[in-house]
């Protein structure tokens, strides 16, 4: 059994802010991709008891998250998309996906370093349905067959992924405590917004890991989960970015696609 695991870092516990954990240079930076390989590392042993005989680790983070001298040597690491941004090197060989490390999309309230893409855009909807990182990736996942059966990350995060893919194995490891959505706020006051949350600890956070992702991978070998309901074309893609130094004004884009998600979210904002 083959499985894309697609790699974050913003959801995993003890990941605290964008401010000190998330890009080169910062404070904390190499704690992070620690206790994110560590996290995916849990998710590989549970895959692997389960019964996965073969994982890809997709590093999701725009400046790394995965120290590749700590990752679990059973799981080989992919860094870059190759041509195209979607499906991320996805394709229908994969038996399933499945997340670690995975944020709530932008705007949602009690998420934990919610966004999508990054601080700019307020919102991402294709034929009406808003989704973040999580909901694109299994929208393309469908596209090519592959169901998807696992997501680590915040609570938020867990009921984003159960709406959209009803059967799904969750894990949450933090809670995020800020309300609303943030959509008023420039791209600067938004890189603030989401920064309270409740973590559990990391080695908790691994065992339940570990225990989810081998629950999801004897499920997806019983029974036929992690099946999206398709879209039906035509696909429209709506994007909100929203207002920063450089742009005054929230600015909203759309763009259409006959037959393909996959294509119309390799369409261009701009």
């Amino acid at each position: 059994m083959r499985i894309y695991l697609w790699a974050d870092i913003e959801g995993v516990a003890g990941v605290r802010n964008w401010q000190e954990w998330a890009a080169p240079g910062q404070a904390h930076f190499d704690e992070a991709r620690e206790l994110a390989t560590l996290e995916v590392n849990a998710a590989v042993e549970g895959l692997c008891v389960g019964g996965a005989t073969e994982i890809l680790v997709a590093e999701a983070h725009g400046p790394g998250c995965i120290d590749i001298r700590l990752l679990d040597s059973r799981a080989d690491l992919l860094r870059g998309w190759g041509a195209e941004r979607w499906p991320r090197c996805l394709d229908p060989s994969f038996d399933a996906l499945a997340f670690v490390g995975q944020h709530a999309k932008a705007g949602t309230a009690y998420g934990h370093l919610a966004h999508t893409l990054s601080t700019e855009l307020v919102d991402i909807s294709i034929n009406g349905i808003s989704v973040g990182e999580f909901g694109a990736l299994v929208l393309c996942a469908a596209e090519l067959g592959v169901p998807t059966i696992f997501a680590a990350g915040d609570e938020a995060l867990s009921k984003e992924a159960r709406e959209l893919v009803p059967d799904i194995e969750t894990m949450a490891v933090k809670r995020g405590l800020q309300p609303g959505t943030g959509e008023q706020l420039t791209r600067e006051e938004y890189a603030r917004f989401y920064s309270s949350a409740i973590h559990t600890h990391p080695v908790r956070a691994r065992a339940l890991i570990q225990d989810g992702a081998r629950r999801a991978v004897e499920r997806r070998q019983r029974e036929a989960s992690g099946i999206v309901a398709p879209l039906q074309p035509p696909f429209e893609r709506v994007v909100k970015l929203r207002a920063s130094k450089d742009r005054p004004q929230p600015v909203t884009v759309r763009a259409t696609h006959p037959s393909s998600v996959i294509a119309l979210l390799n369409m261009p904002f701009e």
